[in-house]
């Protein structure tokens, strides 16, 4: 059985109050969970220049962290027999049946096209071979991200109160093509928004209705949700533009203070450490809730948890090393690049300042939420590298 060392993770916890010194980072709680022994660390305020400091029951915006929880409610409604992994999304999402594709997937968004060779299925939906996304190795400006930020279907960092409600959120999708075939290539981000349509529908409730009765109040995640219940325990969200000077990308009463016409299954939750934890715990005990029953079987978290998209024979992925695949909904590390967390290891990371991973191999999970928001993909900040660090530093197997 896995523990963790309590010299070293005092260490840890003088690197991250370290990093709020040199204003890094304005604020940040982290949790340590090996076995029974889970360990919570605070640093900072959450809005910069104000007294509130950060607390173990502080919300912060989980952003893309949002994607292996609608993930999860997904598998949930196909162990319900409402969903099938291979069947067309067709009737769900009328929309997306019929699509052109188009035949230079990095030119005008009104080029040349071809007929989808095969309807889009869930299984495509939920390890983003959709055929639409962003893409990683792609040059910037991308034109289908340009069209769906003139559309106002998100394309960059979260504004839940900008998209419109899911059926017109839809229609408007519904005039942009494919950029590739269905299953073709992994594309990031619109999958997951594309999902909580698709949830919602098959469920015949709002997403976030979907999410509370099936994910939330199973996990006993009070403070789970599309909008801030309780602002006082919110703070700022600060953003870093090209020059690398600060700004406040949403206050405390701004994008969250309200709940959106369109819950984005791609960034839209709030969330707080502890709830993070019980929701991976359940992952990583296979499905189990805390009193022995399960919320998913031992078969969906395997598949949920192993890469889907082939990387390792040279699929496009998360990472530009190749060291991570996709499963359903989160990363899964196929090759170990550091200290961090080893192959098997799979979880995401919240562009908005936070990341979570599980390691079945140590039986090791960590979250790390914080007010500051990733100035770019790659590499990931100072305070995730070293929060990495001393997490595995500390692990005494």
């Amino acid at each position: 059985m896995s523990g963790l060392d309590r010299q070293r993770l005092a260490r840890l916890a003088g690197v991250m109050q370290h990093h709020v010194e040199q204003d890094r980072v304005g604020g940040v709680a982290w949790m340590l969970a090996a076995g029974d022994q889970v360990e919570v660390g605070v640093a900072g305020r959450l809005t910069r220049g104000e007294s509130a400091p950060v607390r173990r029951d502080s919300v912060f915006r989980i952003s893309s962290m949002t994607k292996p929880i609608v993930a999860v409610a997904a598998l949930i409604l196909v162990e319900e027999y409402l969903l099938r992994l291979d069947d067309p999304v067709d009737a769900l999402l009328p929309e997306l049946s019929d699509r052109r594709v188009l035949v230079d997937a990095r030119g005008p968004i009104d080029g040349e096209t071809v007929a989808a060779q095969r309807p889009i299925t869930l299984h495509d939906v939920l390890t983003f071979r959709l055929g639409i996304g962003m893409d990683f190795a792609a040059p910037w400006p991308q034109p289908f991200l340009d069209a769906l930020a003139e559309l106002e279907l998100g394309a960059g960092p979260p504004e839940p109160q900008v998209p419109p409600p899911p059926e017109e959120w839809m229609r408007r999708l519904s005039t942009l093509p494919l950029l590739y075939q269905p299953g073709e290539r992994w594309l990031y981000n619109i999958g997951a928004d594309v999902l909580g349509v698709l949830i919602a529908r098959v469920a015949g409730q709002p997403l976030d209705v979907v999410l509370r009765d099936r994910v939330f109040e199973p996990l006993g995640m009070v403070d789970t949700a599309f909008s801030v219940a309780e602002v006082n325990r919110f703070g700022t969200c600060y953003g870093t533009d090209p020059t690398g000077a600060r700004f406040v990308f949403d206050p405390s009463d701004g994008q969250w203070a309200k709940p959106p016409a369109f819950p984005s299954g791609a960034a839209g939750l709030v969330s707080t450490v502890d709830d993070l934890h019980a929701f991976a715990r359940m992952l990583l005990s296979g499905g189990r809730l805390p009193d022995g029953s399960r919320l998913l079987s031992r078969a969906s978290i395997d598949a949920m948890t192993t890469d889907q998209i082939d990387v390792a024979h040279g699929a496009a992925g998360p990472l530009p090393d190749g060291s991570q695949g996709w499963g359903f909904g989160v990363g899964v590390q196929v090759r170990r690049t550091g200290l961090g967390p080893p192959v098997g290891s799979y979880g995401w990371a919240g562009g908005l300042g936070s990341i979570w991973s599980n390691d079945p191999s140590n039986g090791l999970l960590g979250v790390l939420l914080s007010t500051d928001a990733f100035a770019g993909p790659f590499p990931p900040p100072a305070v995730i590298q070293d929060f990495w660090t001393g997490a595995y530093t500390a692990l005494d197997t």
